[in-house]
């Protein structure tokens, strides 16, 4: 058994965390707990997620900024993993997070890839480095660190602790995971490992509506968090101050 607690926002999505939770079950190291955040569902996720022996919180405010925030409130391992309801896991991706965290102790947070399972195959390797791979690289450039990808990531709790009541939990028009990232602050150490890589589904990359709901997002997640830190002073900190201890008396800027 882990300390990690994998935590899982849905609404709506039934048989997508059907496969997600299935191939929790068959991990080789058991999270210490499955926590999934119903945010409103009208359909059977609930029921599918409690008879597969995770526990159900529910989150009635509409929004992933809140259910992921929600979860990770009730989560109760000293990691917490987060896992989208479209998320497939391989067998060893809780004890791969375990590991990164292990061998990384000067990090609060790690983040891995995805491949876009459901995609033909001679573009799923193609659409998840053009994505991804440019997420990563502007989200690095406006954070002044790496941030956080809401399908296969892991913070520490003292760090989620630090943060709880600062992440825009009640702003659903925003990106949860960037959000957090920006809030944990440059002096928060954040890992990119590609070794925690898993499959998901293509859809927020189909059609014009979800791409201007997604770079919505992005610019909405980036003009609340540089009211309080543009990205100047970000940089500014990261190349001038000592990287921030996951330790829980010390507090982010």
């Amino acid at each position: 058994m882990s300390e990690v607690s994998v935590v899982i926002p849905v609404r709506d999505d039934a048989r997508l965390l059907e496969r997600c939770l299935d191939a929790l079950a068959r991990q080789t190291v058991a999270p210490l707990e499955v926590v999934v955040v119903d945010n409103g569902s009208r359909d059977d996720s609930a029921a599918v997620a409690r008879a597969r022996g995770a526990r159900v919180v529910e989150e009635p405010r509409v929004g992933i900024p809140a259910a992921a925030a929600t979860g990770y409130d009730a989560a109760v391992g000293a990691v917490i993993a987060r896992l989208d309801a479209d998320s497939l896991p391989p067998p060893d991706w809780v004890e791969r997070v375990q590991d990164a965290l292990a061998r990384r102790p000067d990090v609060v947070a790690v983040t891995g890839v995805g491949v876009f399972r459901d995609s033909p195959p001679v573009l799923r390797q193609v659409q998840a480095v053009l994505y991804l791979g440019s997420y990563y690289a502007l989200g690095h450039l406006a954070a002044g660190h790496h941030v956080l990808w809401g399908s296969s990531m892991a913070v520490r709790r003292q760090a989620w602790e630090r943060v709880a009541a600062v992440v825009h939990r009640d702003d659903p028009e925003l990106h949860d995971d960037m959000d957090l990232a920006l809030v944990l602050g440059p002096a928060a150490r954040i890992a990119l490992v590609p070794g925690l890589a898993v499959g998901v589904s293509a859809r927020s990359l189909r059609g014009a509506a979800q791409w201007r709901r997604r770079m919505r997002r992005a610019f909405r997640t980036l003009e609340v968090n540089w009211r309080d830190a543009p990205p100047w002073d970000r940089w500014a900190a990261r190349l001038t101050r000592p990287a921030l201890s996951p330790s829980p008396r010390q507090e982010t800027t």
